[in-house]
């Protein structure tokens, strides 16, 4: 047998003892059903916090202050205006006519005390110069009656019924817009964040717990450090795609059941690649990202020796993905900065940017070039926390990198008490 086929067997005996340590126990279901508590807490507050602000918008009024024949023409001008704004457009308040009293100035400033209702612009005076006040936060509401005002003076001369009635017809798109690559880019930057910090940092634990109880020295005694390693990337790694078939299979079953509005916007997330070719890039980009990742995770979790320092590194490790995700996102908004050339170059990142990238522009060649590159990072990664390995825990002298034994025993061994 070649060395290379005793270093592949190697790998691939670590990799499935870790895949199968974690899959077949009964706490893999609690991770696997992970998203749907993360779901749930997300959708009650959500939920929560939709109905406190529906009870407060429908309490929320903009008031004009005017003759009642001219509120009834400003009534119908405002239906006319509100219907281009959409559901998930930011509308303005309802408007309220009121006719005017004795002081027009004094009856508009008391209507923000009202306590009945939250008036946040009142309109009073003649439309030519009307007077318009607002609260801080409501220059939008002025603007409004502002435009309202202006509408009512123009259907004076023509009259409030509309001049013009025009046939809309919906067209098909054959080429990708910008805004739906622009979207598609930065949905694969925050995909890419969220799956390798719910799947990544399990590589942290598994490799700090295995030390504690001395399994990763009896490991390292057997095959040689690099393979440990690498073999515990691949076995996280599979239970990472586990995951994400299992979530895609129900995710993709789920999509009939989806509200309309909600399958419209996800349709117009177009990549310039196209579909196909795009969903290849992104998981080619999630491996690079997750082994990326994992090979940092493994060197820095290789150092701890207790839970505790464990979750001590939790939050810098949290922190750095945070960082990767915002360097992505703003390097594909920004594609010809010296930004996003950084965020391409620079390891981490460079899955998040080019995941981006691929929604956004088309071309192959980058990207096998990006892939390469982001391989070449994590063997250089996974050698500098083997080395680390050996000189702070093992402490086994140089650290020189070793991928080849040439005992044969022990590699098979290895065989009869890891597999």
């Amino acid at each position: 047998m070649t060395r290379f086929r005793i270093l592949l067997r190697q790998i691939w005996t670590i990799a499935r003892r870790d895949f199968v340590a974690t899959v077949f126990t009964p706490t893999f279901l609690i991770f696997l059903l992970a998203p749907v508590v993360m779901g749930s807490f997300g959708a009650i507050g959500g939920l929560g916090a939709n109905a406190a602000s529906k009870g407060a918008d429908a309490k929320t009024r903009i008031v004009a202050i005017v003759d009642p024949a001219r509120g009834t023409d400003m009534a119908a001008l405002d239906q006319r205006l509100r219907r281009l704004y959409r559901v998930s457009d930011e509308a303005p308040p309802v408007l309220q006519t009121e006719t005017p009293a004795a002081d027009p100035a004094r009856q508009a400033r008391a209507r923000f005390d009202d306590p009945r209702m939250d008036v946040v612009a009142v309109l009073y005076g003649p439309l030519a110069t009307p007077q318009i006040l607002h609260t801080d936060r409501s220059a939008r509401a002025g603007d409004y009656l502002a435009a309202l005002a202006e509408q009512a003076l123009r259907a004076d001369r023509s009259g409030v019924a509309p001049l013009s009635l025009a046939t809309q017809t919906v067209v098909s798109r054959h080429a990708p817009s910008l805004r739906g690559a622009s979207a598609s880019g930065f949905f694969a930057v925050f995909a890419l964040f969220f799956l390798t910090l719910l799947l990544a940092g399990q590589v942290v634990s598994g490799v700090a717990e295995e030390r504690g109880n001395k399994v990763i020295e009896v490991l390292a005694a057997a095959v040689p450090l690099e393979s440990v390693f690498f073999g515990k990337l691949l076995g996280t790694f599979g239970v990472a795609v586990l995951f994400l078939v299992f979530w895609g299979t129900l995710i993709s079953q789920a999509s009939m059941l989806m509200p309309a509005n909600f399958a419209a916007g996800i349709a117009t997330l177009t990549p310039a690649i196209g579909l196909p070719l795009f969903t290849l890039l992104f998981f080619a980009y999630f491996t690079m990202a997750y082994m990326l990742l994992g090979a940092v995770f493994l060197g820095v979790g290789a150092q701890a020796a207790s839970v505790r320092e464990i979750q001590l590194l939790s939050l810098p490790i949290t922190l750095i993905q945070v960082a990767m995700f915002g360097l992505g996102a703003v390097a594909v908004s920004k594609p010809d900065s010296w930004i996003s050339t950084f965020a391409a170059i620079f390891p981490l990142s460079s899955p998040y940017y080019m995941a981006g990238r691929a929604a956004q522009s088309g071309g192959l060649g980058l990207h096998a070039l990006a892939l390469l590159w982001q391989a070449v990072w994590v063997a250089i990664f996974i050698a500098v926390g083997v080395r680390a390995f050996r000189r702070g825990v093992l402490q086994s002298g140089s650290g020189s990198f070793r991928w080849k034994r040439r005992a044969r025993p022990l590699d098979n061994a290895v065989d009869m008490g890891v597999s």
